[in-house]
Order: C-alpha cells, then sequence, then structure tokens
C-alpha cells in the first residue's frame, strides 16, 4: 500500500506534524498517524493541503477567456457578453469540446482543484438538433476529464426557455434545449457512463429559473436520484431579480424556497443579488453558495452578502465559471476582497475560533465544495478520496510559515506557482508543476483555437 510522509499537513484538527498517510489500491485513505516515521514512505515537498473542488464550470467558456475585454456598448453586461458566448458555441464540435475540456481540467489541476462540477449545458449539433448519441457531448466532458485526472460531477443541465414563463427559446440558445422527457432520458443513459468511471457521477441541474417551469421542477425533483447534487443558477443578475418579480412577484430566491425543498443538496450557483431573508433561509436550509468570484466580477454582476451569510453558518464554496480565472488563489483572495471593498474594512470572512481569514476561507470552500459536487473529498480523513496538493516547500514564503500563516501566506500573498504537486484519486496527475499531459494538450488546443477563432 502506498505511503506518502508530510512534515506539515492540515487535517480536520489543524496542522499536525510527520503525518504518514496510506492509500488504498482504489484511492482512499486508509491511514493517517501524526508524529509518525517516515520509514518506507514517499517524502511529500512540503505543506499538504486537501484538494480544492471547483463547484462550477462551464468548460467551453475558457476558449473565449479574454476576449470580450473590448468596449463597445457603454452598458455592457452579462446580455451583451451573452451574445458573444452564443457566437463561439454555434461552432463547437465534439472534438473541440474534448480538447477544450481536457486543456481547461490540466490547468484546474495545475492551480490545486481537484475535482470540479461541469454544469454542461450545450447538448445538440451545431444546428440545435440531437446527436445520434444524446449524450455524445456529456461523453466528451467525461472523456476529457478522465484523461486529464480530475474528479467529476457531471451536471447536464436542462434548459427548455429563454425566459421566465415558458418564453421560446431564441437561436442562439439552439444547442442547449430539451424538453423533460429528453432530459430524463439523458439521466438514465448517463447514469451508468459515470458510475462505471474512478471519481466521477451524475448530478441533476436546472440552467436557471427563467428557463425552465415549475412543473418541470417538480417532474425532474420527482423522477431524479433522490440522493445526488442539485444545481441551479440563481440571482446573478438584477435583470433576472426584476424579471422575476415582473413573472410572480416574489425574488428568485424567494421564489425557490416558498415552492421547492431546498435542502443541503442543492449548489445556488452565484445568489449574488440575495437580500436579508434570502441570505437567512439559505443558510437555514443547508444548501451550498456557489461563489464564482472572478467571473462575477467579470461580468458586473455585483457582490455576493458574504459575511452576513457566514455568520449565520452559511455554506459556501468557490468556481471558476467562465474561467477568465483558473486560481484557488484568486477565487479565494477575492471573496474576501469584495467584502473588503464593499464595507471599506479589513479582515471579513473569519468565525469565532478561527482569527485567520485564509484558514476560514479555504476551510469553507473545502467543505462546501465537497458537499456540492457530492464527493468524498475535502479533508484528509480515513475513508476519504486522497485528493491533496502540496505547496513548495522551498518556497520562502511557504518554508517561513507556521500554522495557519502558510494559508495567509498563499492566499493574500502567493499565486498558483507555489501549487508544486498534484494527487487525485491517490494518483499523481502534477509533480514539480507539470501535468503528464500538457503539452501535447497545448498544441491541440491552439489548434482548437485556430479553427474557432482564425
Amino acid at each position: 500500500m502506498p505511503a506518502y510522509f508530510a512534515e506539515r499537513a492540515l487535517l480536520p484538527s489543524g496542522w499536525a506534524n510527520n503525518v504518514r498517510l496510506e492509500v488504498t489500491a482504489d484511492g482512499r485513505l486508509a491511514a493517517i498517524e501524526a508524529d509518525a516515521s517516515a520509514e518506507g514512505a514517499e517524502r511529500l515537498n512540503g505543506p499538504l493541503l486537501p484538494g480544492m473542488p471547483n463547484l462550477h464550470s462551464h468548460a467551453f467558456q475558457r476558449a473565449m477567456a479574454g476576449l470580450a475585454e473590448v468596449a463597445g456598448n457603454p452598458n455592457d453586461s452579462f446580455w451583451t457578453w451573452r451574445e458573444l458566448m452564443y457566437r463561439l458555441v454555434g461552432k463547437v464540435t465534439p472534438e473541440h469540446l474534448q480538447v477544450i475540456a481536457r486543456q481547461l481540467y490540466i490547468e484546474m489541476l495545475k492551480a490545486g482543484y481537484t475535482s470540479v462540477a461541469e454544469f454542461h449545458y450545450v447538448h445538440h449539433d451545431q444546428a440545435g438538433k440531437a446527436y445520434a448519441d444524446p449524450a455524445e457531448l456529456s461523453r466528451r466532458i467525461s472523456a476529457a476529464a478522465a484523461s486529464s485526472g480530475i474528479g467529476l460531477t457531471l451536471l447536464p443541465v436542462l434548459y427548455s426557455h429563454a425566459g421566465f414563463g415558458g418564453q421560446a427559446p431564441n437561436d442562439g440558445q439552439r444547442r442547449f434545449i430539451n424538453s423533460t422527457e429528453q432530459y430524463l432520458r439523458l439521466q438514465e443513459q448517463l447514469a451508468p457512463l459515470l458510475a462505471a468511471q474512478p471519481a466521477q457521477q451524475l448530478g441533476l441541474c436546472f440552467h436557471s429559473l427563467r428557463a425552465v417551469t415549475p412543473g418541470q421542477i417538480a417532474e425532474v425533483l420527482a423522477a431524479g436520484d433522490q440522493q445526488c447534487p442539485i444545481h441551479i443558477h440563481i440571482a446573478e443578475q438584477q435583470k433576472e431579480v426584476d424579471d422575476c418579480l415582473a413573472w410572480s412577484g416574489q425574488r428568485p430566491l424567494q421564489w425557490l424556497y416558498q415552492h421547492v425543498d431546498v435542502d443541503s443538496r442543492w449548489c445556488l450557483v452565484h445568489a449574488t443579488h440575495a437580500d436579508h431573508d434570502e441570505v437567512s433561509a439559505m443558510a437555514r436550509s443547508g444548501a451550498v453558495a456557489g461563489l464564482c468570484l472572478t467571473t462575477e466580477a467579470n461580468l458586473g454582476d455585483g457582490i455576493f452578502p458574504a459575511v452576513d451569510y457566514l455568520a449565520q453558518g452559511g455554506r459556501m464554496g468557490i468556481g471558476s465559471d467562465s474561467h477568465v480565472s483558473l486560481s484557488v488563489v484568486e477565487e479565494l483572495r477575492w471573496l474576501e476582497y469584495g467584502q473588503r471593498l464593499r464595507d471599506q474594512r479589513r479582515n471579513r470572512l473569519y468565525r469565532e475560533d478561527q482569527p485567520m481569514v485564509g484558514r476560514t476561507l479555504y476551510d469553507a470552500a473545502l467543505s462546501g465544495g465537497a458537499q456540492a459536487l457530492g464527493h468524498p473529498v475535502g479533508e484528509l480523513v480515513v475513508g476519504k478520496r486522497a485528493d491533496w496538493l502540496v505547496l513548495d516547500g522551498q518556497d520562502p514564503y511557504i518554508a517561513m510559515a507556521q500554522g495557519d500563516a502558510i494559508l495567509n501566506r498563499w492566499l493574500f500573498a502567493g499565486s498558483d506557482r507555489q501549487v508544486r504537486d498534484v494527487i487525485v484519486n491517490g494518483q499523481w496527475v502534477v509533480r514539480q508543476g507539470r501535468h503528464a499531459q500538457e503539452e501535447e494538450s497545448a498544441r491541440a488546443f491552439v489548434e482548437v483555437l485556430r479553427q474557432l477563432l482564425g
């Protein structure tokens, strides 16, 4: 049984010294012992941390990252950005998608993300017709994740309408649209495929309240897996809130909590425009707030009320969403910095028993991310999956930091360069900052970008 030795490791009880970890053949932690001997174990070259789950991804959008930063409309917003996204997605083939996703997942791994929830809503061909295999594009995502080595929760998205009240979809959405019946058949088809893959599983997903009807939500929840995660975009934009009020007389989160039994299976992606009562409802329900800080900043969405949410025991995790950034550091740093800018005060996200902001952020994102993905990850505990990252012990800032100051140094003064090695499911996927497939993947990715954008 492979054994590893870390001079410093972050365990649920806190930092421990001289930690020996043993891993089973199927990638689970079999034994963890502090103050142990290194005899017969592989020595790790820096502080050991649980790997970070990424709870929200649209893989194909990585191909357009950075291309929308051109002023055109003085009122540029998510809604104008969306038109550029529609133009790109209209060109993507199954082969393109697999190449883009593999490149994306390799970059995630190198940044310290060890698993990802793929919010996958591109289902059909360029004309909007179903492929001969309706799961064609979902299979490509699964294959990309398997090839890269990242853990995956695949979230095929039910997307049927263009707006609240069942509005007809527009042409830019033609590749996304499924009926409830088509969606449930897709779920049935994918379940055995994902079950056969190590570190992969399936979840339920509604694009947003504007893209499905109340009847569709009820039907899918009744027919779907009663244990798997459930994700939804909600209250990301003020226009969405206004449109929901016009449709129902209620705000999006208000409507959801009054009409659906929201519990700990749910991940409420963005929830940016949650009011005080909605924040309290989210915290009480045990749902996870899926925060995508760099994308929300890029799109001008707004700032989630994280200080109030954390104070009420709310659970949260981070996602890279549109992938303008693939950095655990940036997402967590800007989670804290956004609250500082809004409140014009420092050190906003901490717990009474944990004044170190970096540790509070990392713990919250680990726990919330693991819950949102439905994977046995997020902490170094016997029986959980061996997903971890090793920070560079030769980096002077990391080398000289002790205890929770390691996380403060990394998250507030460091970068992705300090992620040295990464294991997923007991297998090394990044060694000394390098993924075995990165050169070949990059070459293929360049060719796809040439075809899509050249």
